[in-house]
């Protein structure tokens, strides 16, 4: 089984280490044997007629499936995912376009608008590959793991219609994606218990002031990322140190 990823050092530095090694972890991870009979198990499995009920039925396949978008704790929810895949996703009133969590969304239009199974398998296990490298690198430390799914994340965004409202609805709505834009903002945790459009309000004008922009078309490019997930990660690894410090010094005394 695949073990975890340690950098060995922490914050931007470590990031750019990450950066250059990218490539060749990813690789490794997808020669993994157990990772390897899970894509090979779904691409021989995997037919122009499967239909959601197959999908679900069919254990191994499903977790690479759930794999690939982050639902992997959904694998006992049958029930669940194959409404989910069975939705209209055309209808704005279904229940996979009225979740807030939009990963749904984008399996159930992946499984729908499926143009032949070796497309979908293709696309399928090379993001269930990236998912689990990002589960190895967050083994050895959560915050890069959350900067690299904010990397992926948000060049998609940059290539949607959607307008930038809508996607900071789905920024709020992404557990791992808010924490990227909470933490290099500067919010705490009581953020939550305000109203979603106050919410949203400060997340915009903190992006507005600390990012220069708003906009997904912006804040999605290269630069846009590298200047929120270095901020992001900077204001971590400050904290982590300073939290540090503190059970330090409460040892002191402790000890004293």
């Amino acid at each position: 089984m695949t073990s975890a990823i340690s950098i060995g050092i922490s914050g931007i530095a470590g990031w750019r280490v990450l950066q250059r090694i990218e490539t060749r972890q990813v690789e490794a991870t997808a020669k993994d044997p157990v990772i390897q009979r899970a894509t090979t198990y779904f691409r021989e499995n995997l037919t122009e007629d499967t239909t959601a009920e197959d999908l679900v039925g069919d254990y191994k396949m499903l977790q690479v499936a759930l794999g690939a978008f982050g639902l992997e704790d959904d694998i006992s929810n049958k029930a669940f995912i194959r409404k989910v895949l069975e939705s209209d996703i055309g209808d704005s009133a279904s229940l996979v376009n009225r979740l807030s969590d939009k990963r749904y969304l984008k399996l159930a239009t992946e499984f729908q608008n499926r143009t032949d199974p070796e497309t979908m398998a293709d696309t399928v296990t090379k993001a269930y590959v990236a998912h689990r490298f990002q589960q190895r690198v967050g083994e050895g430390d959560e915050s890069y793991r959350l900067a690299l799914n904010a990397r992926d994340e948000l060049q998609a965004f940059a290539t949607r219609t959607s307008s930038d409202k809508t996607m900071w609805y789905e920024v709020l709505g992404n557990e791992a994606l808010r924490e990227v834009f909470q933490g290099a903002f500067g919010f705490g945790s009581a953020m939550a218990n305000l109203s979603v459009d106050r919410q949203l309000e400060d997340f915009m004008s903190a992006s507005e002031r600390i990012l220069g922009s708003s906009s997904f078309a912006e804040i999605g490019t290269d630069e846009g990322i590298d200047k929120l997930v270095t901020r992001y990660l900077a204001l971590s690894q400050v904290q982590s140190t300073t939290s540090s410090n503190r059970y330090s010094a409460a040892l002191t005394l402790l000890s004293s």
